[in-house]
């Protein structure tokens, strides 16, 4: 084998295309060299420098491929200011009487990327920015401020969430929001009836609606928006490739349908993601460099700190008082059943289950139940009767994970919380913690543990910035399960770890710069090695 591998790289032409001179400054060997010696080592070499990918061979092959990745993120980024949108110019009559009638002020950080967002949206080139916020950052009152810059500019914007609750719950907040300004949202989404959703439809069309909120309803093909400028996406990871390409794709027009120059491109919406899973920086600076990101890196001020206690499940029954005592005092409480992969269809027994059991011990405090296999009305009506007080205890499978807002809701039990991922358990813990009182979330587990889970518990327990966990996060498992559904759009990483080699990918950043300045050739030469078409879904 060594030699069949011999004498095929004797015959292919693989050539070196980085110039001598990044080499010596790097310290890198050569394109060529590293090959052979990595599929022929000689014996001195330690195996263990082979086997961790150590060896300076291992670094010159993942060095190329960052390097090539790099570019091609870098050449998207570069394309986007080819393509055209709608300029929007700050008018700021909306904005500011907004800002008024909120009760309350903007932190700091939500001023910065606001002033981001609205810098990009001035410009005739399509915005495509990641706002990144903790939980309870205030992400949505940023995407309603961005959605009034379109407004004031005469287009649409549009709003989508993954789940009915979530965006029904946007739905309700931007209509109290921009009521005062004669601004009625429109609301859409599955579970509309035919008549509403006709009517909904008609007034997109004609362009009565200047915004419209909404599940993936909104992409559906009979949907058709009069003048759409601004498409915002929520909780980003939580939609396939095709699916924000379907919303994206609703706002593309001829230019000058567009009021643009008769003659030019397409034009297209700008875009705005949002997302409260925290992307780690490295995974940011790799696979979302073709993305501008904004981050709302604080929390605004006034927020109880939420405390996370680890309680084994022998101690059930304490956690049973612990639940009465906060309901029986006007607080409100979650349970969380456990994630049960291998089926759905036991993950709602268990729900039912568990809904029954808390029914019977707390016979004199009101139970609801909600879980993923509900339809969406009845999903919606139950989250209604929660967030009125109507029930006091709210058991739920993790449909509740994203973006539900309950402030007196103070107490939190996650029941076998060994079986989540960080960033489950992170999301779920900020359900609480949005009102005045003290909050508490208590992680169920059983034991044994495994290593991996009792690494995860100890990293919940130990953390509440998101930054930290995703970061954590990235460690155990990798950027592969983090991207979700971006995965589909971009090359993953071979031989490279974005974690381990943060180095190397620090600088093929600054190379790809250089080489795409002064040696767009060489550029071209590795975007052909080895990235063929990987980044064709890169604008979604």
């Amino acid at each position: 084998l060594k030699k069949l591998i011999a004498n095929a790289l004797d015959v292919l032409p693989v050539s070196d295309p980085l110039p001598q001179a990044f080499r010596n400054k790097l310290n890198l060997l050569g394109f060529l060299e590293s090959i052979k010696l990595l599929h022929n080592p000689p014996v001195d070499i330690p195996a263990n420098c082979l086997q961790d990918r150590t060896h300076p061979a291992w670094r010159r092959i993942k060095f190329d491929e960052l390097l090539a990745q790099q570019l091609s993120m870098r050449v998207h980024h570069r394309e986007r200011s080819e393509r055209i949108a709608p300029a929007m110019k700050v008018k700021g009559h909306f904005t500011s009487v907004l800002l008024k009638n909120l009760p309350f002020a903007l932190t700091r950080a939500q001023q910065k990327v606001l002033k981001e967002i609205s810098l990009d949206l001035a410009k005739p080139h399509p915005m495509q920015r990641l706002l990144l916020g903790d939980v309870g950052s205030g992400k949505t009152v940023v995407a309603a401020l961005a959605a009034l810059q379109a407004i004031e500019n005469g287009y649409q914007a549009a709003l989508m969430a993954p789940t009915e609750i979530l965006a029904e719950q946007h739905y309700l907040k931007l209509s109290d929001w921009l009521s005062p300004l004669g601004i009625t949202p429109v609301w859409l989404s599955g579970s509309l009836k035919k008549k509403d959703k006709c009517i909904a439809a008609e007034k997109i069309a004609s362009g009565e609606t200047l915004l419209a909120i909404g599940t993936h309803a909104l992409f559906q093909e009979q949907i058709n928006f009069h003048k759409l400028g601004l498409a915002i996406v929520d909780e980003q990871h939580k939609f396939g490739v095709q699916q924000r390409l379907a919303l994206h794709a609703k706002g593309k027009t001829p230019a000058k349908d567009a009021g643009l120059k008769p003659g030019l491109p397409v034009s297209e919406p700008h875009q705005l993601m949002m997302s409260a899973t925290p992307i780690p920086r490295t995974l940011a600076m790799s696979y979302y460099a073709d993305l501008d990101v904004s981050v709302i890196d604080e929390l605004p001020p006034g927020r109880t700190p939420i405390i996370t206690k680890l309680v084994s499940d022998a101690r059930r029954d304490e956690v049973f008082d612990r639940v009465r005592a906060a309901c029986m005092t006007g607080q409100q409480a979650y349970w969380v059943c456990p994630l049960i992969e291998e089926s759905e269809v036991l993950q709602l027994q268990n729900a039912e289950e568990t809904y029954q059991l808390l029914t019977d011990t707390f016979p004199d405090l009101r139970v609801g139940l909600i879980h993923g296999r509900m339809d969406s009305a009845e999903k919606v009506r139950v989250m209604g009767e929660f967030k009125t007080g109507a029930l006091q205890l709210l058991v739920a499978t993790t449909v509740i994970e994203v973006g539900v807002d309950v402030p007196n809701a103070s107490l939190m039990v996650i029941d076998h919380a060994e079986r989540m991922g960080l960033a489950q358990l992170h999301q779920l813990r900020g359900r609480v913690g949005r009102g005045a009182a003290h909050s508490l979330c208590i992680l169920l587990y059983q034991k044994p543990l495994s290593e991996v889970a009792r690494t995860r518990l100890k990293v919940i327990f130990e953390n509440t910035d998101g930054f930290v966990i995703a970061q954590q996060d990235l460690q155990l498992r990798g950027p592969g399960e983090l991207l979700g559904a971006r995965q589909s759009g971009v090359a993953m990483l071979r031989f490279a770890d974005i974690d381990a080699d943060e180095d190397l990918l620090i600088h093929a950043r600054e190379v790809a710069d250089e080489l795409l300045r002064d040696y767009p050739d060489v550029a071209r030469t590795y975007l052909r090695r080895w990235m063929a078409d990987k980044h064709d879904y890169l604008h979604v």
